[in-house]
Protein backbone atom coordinates (compact mmCIF):
# COMPACT_ATOMS: atom_id res chain seq x y z
CA UNK A 1 0.00 0.00 0.00
CA UNK A 2 1.33 3.46 -0.96
CA UNK A 3 2.36 5.96 1.77
CA UNK A 4 0.72 9.30 0.96
CA UNK A 5 1.94 12.75 1.65
CA UNK A 6 -0.80 13.36 4.14
CA UNK A 7 0.13 10.26 6.01
CA UNK A 8 3.74 11.36 6.09
CA UNK A 9 2.73 14.74 7.45
CA UNK A 10 0.58 13.08 10.10
CA UNK A 11 3.59 10.97 11.03
CA UNK A 12 5.81 14.02 11.33
CA UNK A 13 3.23 15.79 13.49
CA UNK A 14 2.83 12.77 15.73
CA UNK A 15 6.62 12.48 16.18
CA UNK A 16 6.80 16.16 17.05
CA UNK A 17 4.06 15.65 19.62
CA UNK A 18 5.75 12.51 20.94
CA UNK A 19 9.52 12.96 20.73
CA UNK A 20 10.06 9.79 22.73
CA UNK A 21 8.83 7.83 19.72
CA UNK A 22 11.61 9.17 17.53
CA UNK A 23 14.24 6.83 18.96
CA UNK A 24 11.99 3.84 18.40
CA UNK A 25 11.32 5.00 14.85
CA UNK A 26 15.02 5.44 14.17
CA UNK A 27 15.70 1.96 15.56
CA UNK A 28 13.14 0.53 13.20
CA UNK A 29 14.10 2.57 10.18
CA UNK A 30 17.87 2.84 10.46
CA UNK A 31 20.53 0.07 10.55
CA UNK A 32 22.68 -0.60 13.61
CA UNK A 33 25.69 0.95 11.89
CA UNK A 34 23.79 4.16 11.22
CA UNK A 35 22.42 4.21 14.70
CA UNK A 36 25.86 3.97 16.21
CA UNK A 37 27.20 6.57 13.82
CA UNK A 38 26.65 9.55 16.17
CA UNK A 39 28.50 7.80 18.94
CA UNK A 40 31.29 6.98 16.53
CA UNK A 41 31.35 10.57 15.39
CA UNK A 42 31.56 11.73 18.99
CA UNK A 43 34.40 9.28 19.59
CA UNK A 44 36.09 10.52 16.47
CA UNK A 45 35.65 14.09 17.57
CA UNK A 46 37.12 13.31 20.98
CA UNK A 47 39.97 11.40 19.34
CA UNK A 48 40.50 14.32 16.99
CA UNK A 49 40.56 16.69 19.94
CA UNK A 50 43.08 14.50 21.69
CA UNK A 51 45.11 14.32 18.49
CA UNK A 52 44.91 18.06 18.13
CA UNK A 53 45.97 18.45 21.76
CA UNK A 54 48.88 16.06 21.17
CA UNK A 55 49.78 17.87 17.97
CA UNK A 56 49.58 21.17 19.86
CA UNK A 57 51.82 19.68 22.55
CA UNK A 58 54.20 18.42 19.87
CA UNK A 59 54.13 21.83 18.21
CA UNK A 60 54.89 23.45 21.54
CA UNK A 61 57.63 20.90 22.22
CA UNK A 62 58.97 21.50 18.73
CA UNK A 63 58.91 25.25 19.38
CA UNK A 64 60.86 24.73 22.62
CA UNK A 65 63.23 22.41 20.79
CA UNK A 66 63.74 24.97 18.06
CA UNK A 67 64.33 27.64 20.70
CA UNK A 68 66.88 25.40 22.40
CA UNK A 69 68.48 24.58 19.05
CA UNK A 70 68.61 28.29 18.23
CA UNK A 71 70.14 28.99 21.62
CA UNK A 72 72.59 26.13 21.12
CA UNK A 73 73.44 27.41 17.65
CA UNK A 74 74.05 30.86 19.12
CA UNK A 75 76.26 29.34 21.78
CA UNK A 76 78.13 27.27 19.21
CA UNK A 77 78.57 30.38 17.07
CA UNK A 78 79.86 32.24 20.14
CA UNK A 79 82.21 29.35 20.92
CA UNK A 80 83.44 29.32 17.32
CA UNK A 81 84.07 33.07 17.46
CA UNK A 82 85.81 32.68 20.81
CA UNK A 83 87.87 29.80 19.40
CA UNK A 84 88.79 31.91 16.38
CA UNK A 85 89.80 34.77 18.67
CA UNK A 86 91.81 32.35 20.81
CA UNK A 87 93.52 30.91 17.74
CA UNK A 88 94.27 34.43 16.50
CA UNK A 89 95.70 35.32 19.92
CA UNK A 90 97.73 32.09 19.93
CA UNK A 91 99.04 32.88 16.47
CA UNK A 92 99.96 36.36 17.65
CA UNK A 93 101.65 34.86 20.71
CA UNK A 94 103.53 32.36 18.54
CA UNK A 95 104.70 35.14 16.24
CA UNK A 96 105.66 37.26 19.24
CA UNK A 97 107.53 34.30 20.73
CA UNK A 98 109.31 33.73 17.43
CA UNK A 99 110.31 37.39 17.35
CA UNK A 100 111.43 37.13 20.96
CA UNK A 101 113.43 33.99 20.15
CA UNK A 102 115.01 35.78 17.21
CA UNK A 103 115.82 38.77 19.39
CA UNK A 104 117.26 36.48 22.08
CA UNK A 105 119.29 34.65 19.44
CA UNK A 106 120.54 37.98 18.11
CA UNK A 107 121.36 39.16 21.63
CA UNK A 108 123.06 35.85 22.39
CA UNK A 109 125.11 36.13 19.21
CA UNK A 110 125.94 39.74 20.06
CA UNK A 111 126.93 38.66 23.56
CA UNK A 112 129.10 35.89 22.16
CA UNK A 113 130.73 38.38 19.82
CA UNK A 114 131.22 40.77 22.72
CA UNK A 115 132.67 37.98 24.88
CA UNK A 116 134.92 36.95 22.03
CA UNK A 117 136.09 40.52 21.56
CA UNK A 118 136.58 40.91 25.29
CA UNK A 119 138.52 37.64 25.42
CA UNK A 120 140.56 38.75 22.43
CA UNK A 121 141.12 42.15 24.01
CA UNK A 122 141.99 40.53 27.33
CA UNK A 123 144.43 38.18 25.62
CA UNK A 124 145.85 41.06 23.62
CA UNK A 125 146.21 43.15 26.75
CA UNK A 126 147.83 40.24 28.56
CA UNK A 127 150.20 39.80 25.61
CA UNK A 128 150.96 43.52 25.56
CA UNK A 129 151.53 43.58 29.30
CA UNK A 130 153.72 40.50 28.97
CA UNK A 131 155.78 42.20 26.24
CA UNK A 132 156.13 45.35 28.32
CA UNK A 133 157.13 43.28 31.32
CA UNK A 134 159.64 41.36 29.21
CA UNK A 135 161.16 44.64 28.06
CA UNK A 136 161.39 45.80 31.65
CA UNK A 137 163.18 42.62 32.69
CA UNK A 138 165.48 42.92 29.68
CA UNK A 139 166.30 46.62 30.27
CA UNK A 140 166.89 46.20 33.98
CA UNK A 141 168.12 42.62 34.06
CA UNK A 142 171.04 43.57 36.29
CA UNK A 143 168.58 44.70 38.99
CA UNK A 144 165.81 42.11 38.68
CA UNK A 145 168.18 39.12 38.53
CA UNK A 146 170.73 40.42 41.03
CA UNK A 147 169.58 37.88 43.65
CA UNK A 148 170.62 35.06 41.27
CA UNK A 149 173.68 36.30 39.37
CA UNK A 150 176.01 39.27 39.15
CA UNK A 151 177.74 40.87 36.16
CA UNK A 152 174.47 40.19 34.33
CA UNK A 153 174.42 40.49 30.57
CA UNK A 154 171.59 39.85 28.10
CA UNK A 155 172.65 37.35 25.46
CA UNK A 156 172.54 39.04 22.04
CA UNK A 157 171.07 37.50 18.93
CA UNK A 158 174.52 37.13 17.35
CA UNK A 159 175.86 35.32 20.39
CA UNK A 160 172.88 32.97 20.48
CA UNK A 161 173.15 32.28 16.73
CA UNK A 162 176.83 31.40 17.14
CA UNK A 163 176.08 28.99 19.98
CA UNK A 164 173.23 27.33 18.12
CA UNK A 165 175.10 27.02 14.81
CA UNK A 166 177.98 25.28 16.56
CA UNK A 167 175.60 22.96 18.44
CA UNK A 168 173.78 22.04 15.21
CA UNK A 169 177.07 21.48 13.39
CA UNK A 170 178.27 19.14 16.15
CA UNK A 171 174.94 17.27 16.22
CA UNK A 172 174.09 18.41 19.74
CA UNK A 173 170.83 20.04 18.66
CA UNK A 174 168.42 19.61 15.79
CA UNK A 175 167.13 22.53 13.77
CA UNK A 176 163.78 22.28 15.59
CA UNK A 177 165.49 22.32 18.99
CA UNK A 178 167.54 25.33 17.99
CA UNK A 179 164.35 27.09 16.92
CA UNK A 180 162.90 26.22 20.33
CA UNK A 181 165.74 28.06 22.05
CA UNK A 182 165.29 31.07 19.78
CA UNK A 183 161.77 31.41 21.17
CA UNK A 184 163.01 31.88 24.74
CA UNK A 185 161.81 35.22 26.16
CA UNK A 186 165.12 36.11 27.74
CA UNK A 187 168.60 34.52 27.90
CA UNK A 188 171.03 35.97 30.45
CA UNK A 189 174.70 35.29 31.15
CA UNK A 190 176.44 36.04 34.44
CA UNK A 191 178.33 34.82 37.46
CA UNK A 192 176.65 32.62 40.01
CA UNK A 193 176.75 34.35 43.38
CA UNK A 194 177.48 31.13 45.26
CA UNK A 195 180.75 30.19 43.53
CA UNK A 196 181.35 32.89 40.89
CA UNK A 197 181.01 30.25 38.15
CA UNK A 198 179.55 31.19 34.80
CA UNK A 199 175.87 30.37 34.38
CA UNK A 200 173.05 31.11 31.93
CA UNK A 201 169.47 31.92 32.92
CA UNK A 202 166.67 30.76 30.61
CA UNK A 203 163.78 33.06 31.50
CA UNK A 204 160.12 32.83 30.52
CA UNK A 205 158.25 36.08 31.18
CA UNK A 206 154.45 36.36 31.50
CA UNK A 207 152.18 38.83 33.21
CA UNK A 208 150.57 35.86 34.97
CA UNK A 209 152.89 32.86 35.04
CA UNK A 210 151.15 29.53 34.43
CA UNK A 211 152.40 25.90 34.35
CA UNK A 212 153.14 26.15 30.60
CA UNK A 213 155.66 28.93 31.29
CA UNK A 214 157.36 26.69 33.85
CA UNK A 215 157.48 23.75 31.44
CA UNK A 216 158.95 25.91 28.66
CA UNK A 217 161.69 27.28 30.88
CA UNK A 218 162.65 23.77 32.00
CA UNK A 219 162.62 22.38 28.46
CA UNK A 220 164.71 25.23 27.04
CA UNK A 221 167.19 25.19 29.95
CA UNK A 222 167.67 21.46 29.32
CA UNK A 223 168.51 22.21 25.68
CA UNK A 224 171.14 24.74 26.79
CA UNK A 225 172.62 22.20 29.20
CA UNK A 226 172.81 19.65 26.40
CA UNK A 227 175.36 21.78 24.54
CA UNK A 228 177.55 22.04 27.62
CA UNK A 229 176.26 25.36 28.94
CA UNK A 230 175.15 25.40 32.60
CA UNK A 231 171.61 26.79 32.56
CA UNK A 232 169.03 27.59 35.24
CA UNK A 233 165.30 27.74 34.37
CA UNK A 234 163.51 30.89 35.60
CA UNK A 235 159.95 32.22 35.35
CA UNK A 236 159.18 35.88 35.93
CA UNK A 237 155.97 37.89 36.08
CA UNK A 238 153.62 40.00 38.13
CA UNK A 239 151.95 36.89 39.49
CA UNK A 240 152.65 33.16 39.59
CA UNK A 241 149.48 31.10 39.93
CA UNK A 242 149.45 28.37 42.56
CA UNK A 243 149.71 25.44 40.10
CA UNK A 244 152.69 27.06 38.40
CA UNK A 245 154.38 27.79 41.77
CA UNK A 246 153.98 24.17 42.86
CA UNK A 247 155.31 22.89 39.53
CA UNK A 248 158.25 25.33 39.64
CA UNK A 249 159.20 24.11 43.09
CA UNK A 250 158.98 20.50 41.94
CA UNK A 251 161.02 21.08 38.75
CA UNK A 252 163.66 23.29 40.43
CA UNK A 253 162.65 26.50 38.68
CA UNK A 254 163.34 29.95 40.14
CA UNK A 255 160.43 32.41 40.40
CA UNK A 256 160.69 36.19 40.14
CA UNK A 257 157.64 38.26 41.07
CA UNK A 258 157.68 41.99 41.73
CA UNK A 259 161.43 42.01 42.30
CA UNK A 260 161.34 39.11 44.75
CA UNK A 261 163.34 35.96 43.92
CA UNK A 262 161.92 32.67 45.17
CA UNK A 263 164.29 29.70 44.85
CA UNK A 264 162.97 26.17 44.40
CA UNK A 265 162.95 23.81 47.34
CA UNK A 266 166.21 21.90 47.51
CA UNK A 267 165.70 18.14 47.89
CA UNK A 268 166.97 16.90 51.24
CA UNK A 269 167.15 20.37 52.82
CA UNK A 270 164.96 23.17 54.09
CA UNK A 271 163.53 25.62 51.58
CA UNK A 272 166.44 28.05 51.76
CA UNK A 273 165.49 31.46 50.39
CA UNK A 274 169.12 32.33 49.70
CA UNK A 275 170.00 33.20 46.06
CA UNK A 276 173.11 31.02 46.39
CA UNK A 277 170.93 28.11 45.25
CA UNK A 278 170.95 29.44 41.70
Amino acid sequence: MAFTVEEFRDLVRILEEHPEWRAELRRLVLTDEILTLPELVRDLIQAQRRTEEQVAALVEAQRHTEERVTTLEDRVASLIEAQQRTEAQLSALVEAQQRTDQQIAALTEAQLQTNYRLDTLTNDMAAVKGIVLELQYRDRAYAYFAPLIRRTRVLSGDELDALLEGAIAQGQLSEAEADELLLADLLLRGRRRADNSEVYLVVEVSWKVDPYDVERSVRRAALMSRIGIPAVPVVAGKEVIAEAANLADMLQVWQLTNGQAIPPHQPGSANDQSPNHA
